[in-house]
């Protein structure tokens, strides 16, 4: 059951401090919800909720680091108990990794692989048990079935076609994809929807705090800079994926590719997976 709107809802949003998560957690606030924004950096999430307090209720930010079992098991915790347990959890913090495979470090790997994948296994098992176990213990009412609430995974364009410049990342945004959709088909009987997001080039400081492997320093900043320069000329703002997850949670829908990029690499994995499989040999760009 799809949530109509968000009056009185509460809701959860990850990376909150900036970027995409900045963005949605002000408009879920603009549509009548109060936010929780949380943020490995406790100044940026009080921003997002001072932000979020002059369009709407507003909310509370928490510190967290999403790829933290114990920190985050407190903190859903913590929601539940000085709150009450979340309409809408958007698990959006991420971090970008590229560079060849061959060059990407295991701490490279353990590190997006935390944020990126465990951050969302965090978010999506500690809160979507407790919108199930919420949903179980209302008595049933046939004609008007308690909603159980919405789960927000922000994957990527990257999700749906891989490239040899960025494997962990990639790799790590499929995971998100796949996850989803298996958590949306166990969780449907609770009337709980699960959405995937996959935007593609967004302007958000992603490339700017990212990690680059080349194996050597010239490289690397070629790498940065051509990513800075694509996300630049994109100039697509975080505000319009916002609108996207919004209209994705009312809607309940199942994956949300996001603007010109995120719709084409969908196409075309589906209809010439071959095609996708060449783009992904393209190098990254030595200008």
């Amino acid at each position: 059951m799809p949530l109509a709107h968000f009056d009185g809802a509460l809701a959860v949003v990850t990376g909150a401090g900036s970027g995409i998560g900045r963005a949605t957690a002000v408009a879920l606030a603009g549509h009548g919800a109060s936010v929780i924004a949380a943020d490995i950096d406790l100044p940026s999430a009080e921003e997002t909720v001072a932000v979020a307090k002059t369009v709407g209720a507003g909310g509370t930010a928490y510190q967290v680091d999403v790829s933290d079992a114990e920190a985050m098991g407190t903190f859903a915790a913590e929601v539940k108990e000085a709150h009450r347990v979340p309409d809408i959890v958007v698990n959006n913090a991420g971090i970008a990794v590229a560079g060849p495979f061959l060059d990407t470090g295991l701490d490279d790997w353990d590190r997006i692989l935390g944020v990126n994948l465990w951050g969302v296994v965090h978010g999506s098992r500690l809160f979507g048990k407790q919108m199930r176990d919420r949903v179980h213990a209302l008595p049933n009412k046939p004609d008007k079935p308690n909603f159980g609430g919405h789960i927000v995974n922000v994957a990527s364009a990257a999700a749906f076609a891989p490239w040899r410049v960025m494997p962990a990342y990639c790799t790590t945004k499929s995971a998100v994809l796949m996850l989803s959709e298996c958590l949306r088909a166990e969780l449907a009987g609770s009337r709980i929807g699960v959405t995937a997001v996959c935007p593609g080039f967004v302007s958000t400081d992603i490339v700017e705090h990212g990690t680059y492997v080349e194996d050597d320093a010239s490289a690397r900043d070629r790498l940065r800079r051509r990513g800075q320069k694509a996300i630049s000329l994109r100039n697509y703002p975080p505000e319009k994926v916002a609108e996207r997850i919004v209209h994705a949670i009312i809607k309940n829908k199942a994956v949300v590719p996001v603007n010109f990029e995120g719709h084409l690499l969908h196409t075309l994995s589906r209809v010439s997976p071959a095609t996708v499989r060449l783009l992904a040999r393209i190098p990254a760009p030595r200008g």
